[in-house]
């Protein structure tokens, strides 16, 4: 079973960042996918940021390119956000599983079996 608990969220004005993290426990050795989604209460949930724990490029969301970087060491996975908006303001989520997903699905919340409670971002303009 697996366990994964966010921490790092907060309340900043745009333009500032935020470092989030999330640390995964129990069996994490047979993950192939770590990534972060986000929901606001008018939106569902949308993936912001995916990486492969085998390796390769990450994926973004095209809204946060630029601005968010995805990274992981050992058991602690990171989402470093520059620059934010008041539009990147919402729930922010990690997510993992084990079954390495192809491209297309990467940011499709459907394909992930574990998640954590997730932690509050508020951007105000």
């Amino acid at each position: 079973q697996l366990h994964l608990k966010e921490s790092g969220g907060g309340s900043v004005q745009a333009g500032g960042s935020l470092s989030l993290s999330c640390v995964l426990s129990g069996d994490t050795d047979s993950l192939c996918n770590m990534a972060w989604f986000r929901q606001d209460p008018e939106n569902e949930r949308e993936g912001v940021a995916h990486m492969y724990t085998i390796g390769g490029s990450p994926a973004y969301a095209d809204s946060v390119k630029g601005r968010f970087t995805i990274s992981r060491l050992k058991n602690v996975l990171y989402l470093q956000m520059l620059d934010l908006e008041p539009e990147d303001t919402g729930m922010y989520y990690c997510a993992a599983d084990p079954k390495c997903l192809p491209f297309s699905k990467r940011l499709d919340q459907s394909a992930y079996h574990s998640w954590g409670q997730g932690t509050q971002v508020t951007v105000s303009s």
